[in-house]
């Protein structure tokens, strides 16, 4: 019997499994992942909503599927597309491939290269500086969420964007609707999209009273204004949108995560403390090591038949990979369970990979390098100032991250 007719086979008899695997853990990979790289790196799921989709454990399997052409996500809004959320979620340049896709991500991109975000360290530094100082003012215990976390990338993402700090309060909470899963009734999150959309639409209403503010939102305007064939109204408000909550929901939600496993490999935070310059290297491994989503999101669907992992992917079936998945494989990662910052290559996934890559995978860097240099160095003491069993996780999100974080130093 060939491989693709035991494939064909094989899937007719193994029923899928239920996916994510188990209520997330703190941030604990699940072993199943584990377990599945070995034994059936390529596997059927169910996730909550949506047809059933192929799961891709495998590290080469994943970049596969996230890079080839030969996958896409266009597919996403015709179909029942496996989801953790009970209505389809929005995800603007994530539901385009290519030329689309190109088009609204090459007016982006280039205020998010390495060299433009580098001008922007010395101005994120000066946040962090500040906001730090202001928690130590404070005194202990005081919730590093609040205090540090969520205004450090949320300052960055206004002033890159031209969106006023002073409503912070409001766009932060409407983000949530972008990583909910079960935590905001559908109401709700409809509620909060539109918001988004309507405050964005006013902020580029005033760009078009005054064309002269050099901001992205500016050029983004500008851009449409020119040549209304490069980007439609909808997609610039929604573009903004998109820009101003996912620019500083992962990071909002990362800087904490990294803190908690430092302080749980005290051997490395040492190190971190006695030598800075190992910031970006612990960065990129925290990165790998960290499982940011509580399972495998915006599947791709094969264009035509592909062979991935010793299985036959038919045309125009979903596929997901797991990027918790490929960062703990042990061929491409030296006992990968474990937290390593000398590892001389680390090509992980953790801002996914292709032609959706993230596209401000250079700010986040930038600030998470920012910020764990920052309470390295700031507050060598830095500790949790109530048991572990006290802090709380959030639920119904697409990403893991702790509600709070009291802190002592």
């Amino acid at each position: 019997m060939t491989e693709s007719a035991q494939t064909t086979e094989s899937r007719t008899v193994r029923p899928a499994r239920p996916y994510p695997f188990s209520v997330p853990d703190r941030l604990v990979v699940d072993p199943t992942y584990g377990e599945l790289r070995e034994s059936e790196p390529m596997t059927r799921v169910k996730l909550p909503y949506g047809e059933e989709a192929w799961l891709a454990t495998r590290y080469e399997d994943v970049r596969t599927v996230l890079g080839d052409v030969r996958f896409g996500r266009a597919l996403a809004v015709q179909r029942d597309e496996p989801r953790l959320t009970p209505r389809q979620q929005y995800s603007g340049m994530l539901t385009m491939d290519p030329p689309d896709h190109t088009r609204l991500r090459r007016l982006v991109a280039k205020a998010f290269t390495a060299r433009r975000v580098e001008a922007l360290r010395p101005r994120t530094q000066e946040i962090a500086d500040a906001l730090v100082d202001d928690m130590v003012r404070l005194g202990p215990p005081a919730d590093l969420v609040e205090h540090v976390a969520t205004p450090l990338p949320i300052q960055v993402i206004c002033e890159l964007l031209g969106v006023p700090y002073a409503d912070r309060d409001r766009f932060h909470i409407w983000s949530e609707a972008i990583v909910s899963t079960t935590s905001l009734p559908m109401e709700t999150i409809q509620e909060y999209l539109n918001n988004l959309w309507a405050y964005m639409g006013g902020l580029v209403a005033e760009r078009r009273r005054d064309p002269g503010i050099d901001d992205l939102l500016g050029a983004l305007v500008r851009a449409r204004d020119e040549n209304q064939d490069r980007l439609s109204e909808t997609e610039l408000v929604e573009l903004a949108g998109g820009l101003l909550a996912a620019g500083h929901e992962t990071t909002v939600t990362q800087i904490p995560n990294f803190v908690y496993v430092l302080l749980h490999n005290p051997d490395q935070l040492a190190r971190l403390r006695a030598d800075p310059s190992l910031v970006p290297a612990a960065v990129e491994e925290l990165l790998r090591y960290v499982p940011l989503g509580v399972g495998s999101s915006f599947a791709r669907y094969a264009r035509e038949d592909v062979e991935v992992g010793g299985v036959l992917v038919r045309a125009g079936e979903p596929v997901l990979g797991s990027l918790s998945s490929a960062n703990r494989d042990g061929t491409v990662f030296a006992d990968p369970d474990r937290l390593d910052f000398d590892r001389e290559q680390n090509p992980h996934l953790g801002f996914g990979h292709g032609v959706h890559h993230c596209v401000g995978a250079q700010l986040a860097r930038m600030e998470l390098q920012v910020a764990v240099g920052t309470l390295v160095t700031r507050l060598p003491g830095l500790r949790l100032a109530v048991p572990e069993a006290e802090l709380k996780w959030k639920r119904g999100m697409l990403v893991r991250g702790l509600l709070g974080m009291p802190v002592a130093w």
